[in-house]
């Protein structure tokens, strides 16, 4: 998949959730997403530092 497929894909995500999730379900799922993408670059982040000074 390449990046032009990968954000349409998401797009779709996000408009099919738009049209069927009330504002507030949506503000909160934005949120819980939001959260879930910091947290992800946090793991990988530590993993990556870890890695490298266990290397050095």
């Amino acid at each position: 998949m390449n990046a032009c497929e990968l954000t349409a894909y998401i797009t779709a995500i996000a408009n099919a959730l738009a049209c069927n999730l009330s504002d507030n379900e949506l503000e909160l799922l934005s949120a819980v997403l939001l959260q879930l993408g910091e947290t992800l670059d946090t793991i990988v982040t530590q993993k990556r530092i870890c890695n490298n000074s266990s290397a050095s």
